[in-house]
Protein backbone atom coordinates (compact mmCIF):
# COMPACT_ATOMS: atom_id res chain seq x y z
CA UNK A 1 0.00 0.00 0.00
CA UNK A 2 1.05 3.61 -0.56
CA UNK A 3 0.49 6.12 2.23
CA UNK A 4 0.65 9.84 2.84
CA UNK A 5 0.42 11.35 6.30
CA UNK A 6 -2.01 13.93 7.61
CA UNK A 7 -1.50 15.15 11.17
CA UNK A 8 0.99 12.34 11.83
CA UNK A 9 -1.48 9.61 10.95
CA UNK A 10 -1.33 7.54 7.74
CA UNK A 11 -3.93 8.06 5.07
CA UNK A 12 -4.31 5.63 2.17
CA UNK A 13 -3.44 7.00 -1.26
CA UNK A 14 -3.67 3.66 -3.06
CA UNK A 15 -5.38 0.46 -2.03
CA UNK A 16 -3.88 -2.99 -2.34
CA UNK A 17 -6.57 -4.12 -4.77
CA UNK A 18 -5.89 -7.79 -4.20
CA UNK A 19 -7.21 -7.09 -0.70
CA UNK A 20 -9.40 -3.98 -0.94
CA UNK A 21 -9.82 -1.88 2.17
CA UNK A 22 -13.22 -0.58 3.14
CA UNK A 23 -13.78 2.92 4.44
CA UNK A 24 -14.15 1.45 7.94
CA UNK A 25 -10.64 -0.03 7.77
CA UNK A 26 -9.36 3.27 6.41
CA UNK A 27 -10.89 5.02 9.41
CA UNK A 28 -8.86 2.78 11.71
CA UNK A 29 -5.76 4.39 10.20
CA UNK A 30 -6.99 7.96 10.27
CA UNK A 31 -9.97 9.55 11.95
CA UNK A 32 -13.06 11.17 10.54
CA UNK A 33 -11.87 14.71 11.23
CA UNK A 34 -8.64 14.19 9.31
CA UNK A 35 -10.54 12.77 6.34
CA UNK A 36 -12.74 15.89 6.24
CA UNK A 37 -9.78 18.24 6.68
CA UNK A 38 -7.92 16.44 3.91
CA UNK A 39 -10.94 16.94 1.65
CA UNK A 40 -11.35 20.67 2.32
CA UNK A 41 -7.87 21.72 3.42
CA UNK A 42 -9.26 23.48 6.49
CA UNK A 43 -10.21 22.61 10.03
CA UNK A 44 -13.66 21.17 10.68
CA UNK A 45 -16.11 21.53 13.54
CA UNK A 46 -17.38 17.96 13.13
CA UNK A 47 -17.27 16.32 16.54
CA UNK A 48 -15.02 13.35 17.24
CA UNK A 49 -18.14 11.73 18.69
CA UNK A 50 -20.01 11.66 15.37
CA UNK A 51 -20.79 8.06 14.52
CA UNK A 52 -19.30 6.91 11.23
CA UNK A 53 -19.70 4.01 8.82
CA UNK A 54 -17.61 2.44 6.09
CA UNK A 55 -19.66 4.44 3.55
CA UNK A 56 -18.66 7.71 5.25
CA UNK A 57 -15.00 6.86 4.88
CA UNK A 58 -15.40 5.76 1.26
CA UNK A 59 -17.20 9.00 0.33
CA UNK A 60 -14.75 11.33 2.07
CA UNK A 61 -11.71 9.59 0.59
CA UNK A 62 -13.09 9.05 -2.94
CA UNK A 63 -11.35 10.18 -6.13
CA UNK A 64 -11.61 9.42 -9.84
CA UNK A 65 -9.41 6.87 -11.63
CA UNK A 66 -8.82 6.57 -15.39
CA UNK A 67 -6.16 3.84 -15.47
CA UNK A 68 -6.96 0.26 -14.59
CA UNK A 69 -5.22 -3.06 -14.08
CA UNK A 70 -5.59 -5.75 -16.74
CA UNK A 71 -7.98 -7.59 -14.46
CA UNK A 72 -11.59 -8.33 -15.21
CA UNK A 73 -14.46 -7.37 -12.91
CA UNK A 74 -16.31 -10.66 -12.17
CA UNK A 75 -19.75 -10.98 -13.70
CA UNK A 76 -21.41 -11.48 -10.31
CA UNK A 77 -19.87 -8.22 -9.03
CA UNK A 78 -20.89 -6.39 -12.22
CA UNK A 79 -24.47 -7.56 -11.70
CA UNK A 80 -24.42 -6.65 -8.01
CA UNK A 81 -23.27 -3.09 -8.77
CA UNK A 82 -25.94 -2.67 -11.44
CA UNK A 83 -28.52 -3.83 -8.88
CA UNK A 84 -27.20 -1.14 -6.52
CA UNK A 85 -27.55 1.48 -9.28
CA UNK A 86 -31.17 0.46 -9.76
CA UNK A 87 -31.74 0.90 -6.03
CA UNK A 88 -31.16 4.66 -6.28
CA UNK A 89 -33.90 7.15 -5.49
CA UNK A 90 -36.22 7.89 -8.42
CA UNK A 91 -38.72 10.69 -9.04
CA UNK A 92 -42.22 9.38 -8.27
CA UNK A 93 -40.94 5.81 -8.81
CA UNK A 94 -41.00 6.47 -12.58
CA UNK A 95 -37.46 5.05 -12.99
CA UNK A 96 -36.82 7.09 -16.12
CA UNK A 97 -33.31 5.93 -16.98
CA UNK A 98 -31.55 3.09 -18.76
CA UNK A 99 -27.99 1.78 -18.45
CA UNK A 100 -26.11 0.57 -21.54
CA UNK A 101 -23.45 -1.97 -20.49
CA UNK A 102 -20.75 -1.86 -23.18
CA UNK A 103 -18.92 -5.20 -23.35
CA UNK A 104 -17.98 -5.47 -27.04
CA UNK A 105 -14.45 -4.15 -27.55
CA UNK A 106 -15.26 -2.66 -30.96
CA UNK A 107 -18.03 -0.56 -29.37
CA UNK A 108 -15.66 0.58 -26.61
CA UNK A 109 -13.12 1.60 -29.23
CA UNK A 110 -15.63 3.62 -31.22
CA UNK A 111 -17.12 5.18 -28.11
CA UNK A 112 -13.64 6.22 -26.93
CA UNK A 113 -12.95 7.89 -30.29
CA UNK A 114 -16.31 9.69 -30.45
CA UNK A 115 -15.99 10.99 -26.90
CA UNK A 116 -12.27 11.78 -27.04
CA UNK A 117 -11.74 9.56 -23.98
CA UNK A 118 -9.07 6.97 -24.87
CA UNK A 119 -9.03 5.46 -21.37
CA UNK A 120 -12.44 3.92 -22.16
CA UNK A 121 -10.68 1.44 -24.48
CA UNK A 122 -8.88 -0.39 -21.67
CA UNK A 123 -11.53 0.03 -18.95
CA UNK A 124 -12.98 -3.33 -17.81
CA UNK A 125 -16.38 -1.71 -17.25
CA UNK A 126 -17.90 0.91 -19.55
CA UNK A 127 -21.46 2.05 -18.89
CA UNK A 128 -23.64 4.73 -20.45
CA UNK A 129 -26.30 6.15 -18.14
CA UNK A 130 -29.23 7.48 -20.15
CA UNK A 131 -32.30 9.51 -19.33
CA UNK A 132 -35.23 7.50 -20.68
CA UNK A 133 -38.76 8.77 -21.28
CA UNK A 134 -39.25 6.28 -24.14
CA UNK A 135 -40.17 3.46 -21.74
CA UNK A 136 -42.89 5.54 -20.08
CA UNK A 137 -44.36 6.42 -23.47
CA UNK A 138 -44.48 2.75 -24.46
CA UNK A 139 -46.05 1.77 -21.13
CA UNK A 140 -48.73 4.47 -21.56
CA UNK A 141 -49.48 3.13 -25.04
CA UNK A 142 -49.59 -0.48 -23.81
CA UNK A 143 -52.13 0.46 -21.13
CA UNK A 144 -54.24 2.62 -23.45
CA UNK A 145 -53.47 6.03 -21.94
CA UNK A 146 -52.28 9.22 -23.65
CA UNK A 147 -48.73 10.30 -22.81
CA UNK A 148 -48.91 13.91 -21.58
CA UNK A 149 -45.48 14.42 -19.99
CA UNK A 150 -43.18 15.11 -22.93
CA UNK A 151 -42.09 18.26 -21.14
CA UNK A 152 -38.98 20.12 -20.00
CA UNK A 153 -39.87 19.17 -16.42
CA UNK A 154 -39.92 15.48 -17.26
CA UNK A 155 -36.66 15.74 -19.19
CA UNK A 156 -35.14 17.15 -15.99
CA UNK A 157 -36.63 14.28 -13.97
CA UNK A 158 -35.12 11.71 -16.34
CA UNK A 159 -31.69 13.39 -16.24
CA UNK A 160 -31.74 13.45 -12.43
CA UNK A 161 -32.86 9.80 -12.25
CA UNK A 162 -29.92 8.79 -14.47
CA UNK A 163 -27.46 10.86 -12.41
CA UNK A 164 -28.69 9.36 -9.14
CA UNK A 165 -28.32 5.85 -10.54
CA UNK A 166 -24.77 6.61 -11.70
CA UNK A 167 -23.69 8.09 -8.36
CA UNK A 168 -25.17 5.13 -6.50
CA UNK A 169 -23.23 2.78 -8.78
CA UNK A 170 -20.01 4.73 -8.08
CA UNK A 171 -20.44 4.52 -4.31
CA UNK A 172 -21.18 0.79 -4.46
CA UNK A 173 -18.25 0.12 -6.81
CA UNK A 174 -15.78 2.04 -4.67
CA UNK A 175 -16.88 0.15 -1.58
CA UNK A 176 -15.61 -3.00 -3.36
CA UNK A 177 -12.24 -1.40 -4.18
CA UNK A 178 -13.01 -0.38 -7.75
CA UNK A 179 -12.09 3.02 -9.14
CA UNK A 180 -14.52 4.98 -11.33
CA UNK A 181 -14.55 7.97 -13.64
CA UNK A 182 -17.67 9.70 -15.06
CA UNK A 183 -17.37 10.73 -18.73
CA UNK A 184 -19.51 13.69 -19.81
CA UNK A 185 -17.81 13.72 -23.23
CA UNK A 186 -20.16 11.00 -24.46
CA UNK A 187 -22.37 14.00 -25.31
CA UNK A 188 -19.74 15.42 -27.68
CA UNK A 189 -21.22 13.76 -30.77
CA UNK A 190 -24.77 12.94 -29.86
CA UNK A 191 -25.99 11.79 -33.27
CA UNK A 192 -23.20 9.25 -33.71
CA UNK A 193 -23.51 8.04 -30.11
CA UNK A 194 -27.25 7.61 -30.69
CA UNK A 195 -26.62 5.54 -33.80
CA UNK A 196 -23.84 3.49 -32.17
CA UNK A 197 -26.03 2.55 -29.21
CA UNK A 198 -29.33 2.37 -31.17
CA UNK A 199 -31.02 4.84 -28.82
CA UNK A 200 -34.72 5.33 -29.70
CA UNK A 201 -36.52 8.67 -29.48
CA UNK A 202 -36.91 9.68 -25.84
CA UNK A 203 -33.54 8.26 -24.73
CA UNK A 204 -30.45 10.47 -24.38
CA UNK A 205 -26.95 9.79 -22.97
CA UNK A 206 -26.57 11.61 -19.66
CA UNK A 207 -22.97 10.46 -18.98
CA UNK A 208 -20.65 7.55 -19.41
CA UNK A 209 -18.79 5.78 -16.62
CA UNK A 210 -15.64 3.67 -16.56
CA UNK A 211 -14.73 1.35 -13.71
CA UNK A 212 -12.01 -1.16 -12.87
CA UNK A 213 -9.23 -2.02 -10.46
CA UNK A 214 -7.04 1.15 -10.37
CA UNK A 215 -3.42 1.03 -11.52
CA UNK A 216 -2.58 4.65 -10.68
CA UNK A 217 -2.20 6.80 -7.59
CA UNK A 218 -4.51 9.80 -7.21
CA UNK A 219 -4.79 12.29 -4.40
CA UNK A 220 -8.04 13.63 -3.01
CA UNK A 221 -9.27 16.71 -4.88
CA UNK A 222 -9.69 19.72 -2.62
CA UNK A 223 -13.34 20.81 -2.65
CA UNK A 224 -14.82 24.26 -2.13
CA UNK A 225 -15.31 25.04 1.56
CA UNK A 226 -18.78 24.29 2.98
CA UNK A 227 -19.13 28.00 3.79
CA UNK A 228 -19.30 28.66 0.01
CA UNK A 229 -21.57 25.76 -0.94
CA UNK A 230 -23.87 25.31 2.07
CA UNK A 231 -26.29 28.20 2.70
CA UNK A 232 -28.32 28.28 5.89
CA UNK A 233 -31.95 29.31 5.46
CA UNK A 234 -31.28 31.74 2.57
CA UNK A 235 -28.71 32.09 -0.21
CA UNK A 236 -25.81 34.35 0.79
CA UNK A 237 -22.56 34.81 -1.16
CA UNK A 238 -21.37 38.10 0.34
CA UNK A 239 -17.98 36.65 1.28
CA UNK A 240 -17.48 34.74 -1.98
CA UNK A 241 -14.47 36.74 -3.20
CA UNK A 242 -12.54 36.29 0.05
CA UNK A 243 -13.48 32.61 0.32
CA UNK A 244 -12.49 31.85 -3.29
CA UNK A 245 -9.15 33.65 -2.90
CA UNK A 246 -8.33 31.47 0.12
CA UNK A 247 -9.50 28.32 -1.68
CA UNK A 248 -7.42 29.17 -4.76
CA UNK A 249 -4.25 29.50 -2.69
CA UNK A 250 -4.86 26.30 -0.71
CA UNK A 251 -5.60 24.30 -3.84
CA UNK A 252 -2.55 25.75 -5.59
CA UNK A 253 -0.32 24.66 -2.73
CA UNK A 254 -1.65 21.11 -2.96
CA UNK A 255 -2.00 20.72 -6.74
CA UNK A 256 -0.93 23.72 -8.89
CA UNK A 257 -2.33 23.89 -12.42
CA UNK A 258 0.53 23.27 -14.86
CA UNK A 259 1.20 25.99 -17.44
CA UNK A 260 0.41 23.49 -20.20
CA UNK A 261 -3.20 23.41 -18.95
CA UNK A 262 -3.80 27.17 -18.92
CA UNK A 263 -6.92 27.94 -20.97
CA UNK A 264 -7.32 30.56 -23.72
CA UNK A 265 -3.81 31.89 -23.14
CA UNK A 266 -3.66 33.18 -26.74
CA UNK A 267 -6.86 35.20 -26.33
CA UNK A 268 -6.55 36.57 -22.80
CA UNK A 269 -3.58 37.87 -20.85
CA UNK A 270 -2.36 35.56 -18.11
CA UNK A 271 -2.57 36.82 -14.52
CA UNK A 272 0.37 36.73 -12.12
CA UNK A 273 -1.41 33.95 -10.26
CA UNK A 274 -3.36 31.30 -12.17
CA UNK A 275 -5.60 29.43 -9.74
CA UNK A 276 -8.71 27.26 -9.86
CA UNK A 277 -11.13 30.20 -10.20
CA UNK A 278 -9.14 31.70 -13.09
CA UNK A 279 -9.28 28.37 -14.88
CA UNK A 280 -13.02 27.97 -14.22
CA UNK A 281 -13.83 31.53 -15.35
CA UNK A 282 -11.95 30.97 -18.61
CA UNK A 283 -13.76 27.67 -19.18
CA UNK A 284 -17.16 29.29 -18.54
CA UNK A 285 -16.40 32.13 -20.97
CA UNK A 286 -17.11 29.81 -23.91
CA UNK A 287 -20.34 27.98 -24.84
CA UNK A 288 -20.50 24.34 -23.79
CA UNK A 289 -22.54 22.90 -26.66
CA UNK A 290 -25.99 23.67 -25.22
CA UNK A 291 -27.40 24.55 -28.64
CA UNK A 292 -26.19 21.22 -30.02
CA UNK A 293 -27.82 19.39 -27.12
CA UNK A 294 -31.09 21.27 -27.57
CA UNK A 295 -31.09 20.52 -31.29
CA UNK A 296 -30.43 16.83 -30.64
CA UNK A 297 -33.17 16.54 -28.02
CA UNK A 298 -35.79 18.30 -30.15
CA UNK A 299 -35.00 16.04 -33.10
CA UNK A 300 -34.95 12.99 -30.85
CA UNK A 301 -38.48 13.07 -29.46
CA UNK A 302 -38.28 15.75 -26.73
CA UNK A 303 -40.60 18.78 -26.87
CA UNK A 304 -38.93 20.61 -23.92
CA UNK A 305 -42.03 22.76 -23.38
Amino acid sequence: MVFDHIGGNPIILRYDYEKPYSGLELLKMTNLIELIENRFGTETDVSQNVKTTSLTGDVLARRSFRRYLEREVPENLRNLLLACAQSASSKSDLQQYSIIDIQEQSTKDELAELSGSPFMIEAPVVLIFCGDTHRGQRISELRGFPYAQNTLENFMNAAVDAALAMQTYILAAESHGLGCCPVSHVRNDLEQIRDLLHLPDGVFPMAGLTAGWPSEERDVTLRLPPSVVVHKNTYNDKTLKEEIDIYDRGRHEKRPIPASSYLLSEEFDLPDFYGWSENIARRLSRPNGLEGLKRFLKSHGFKLE
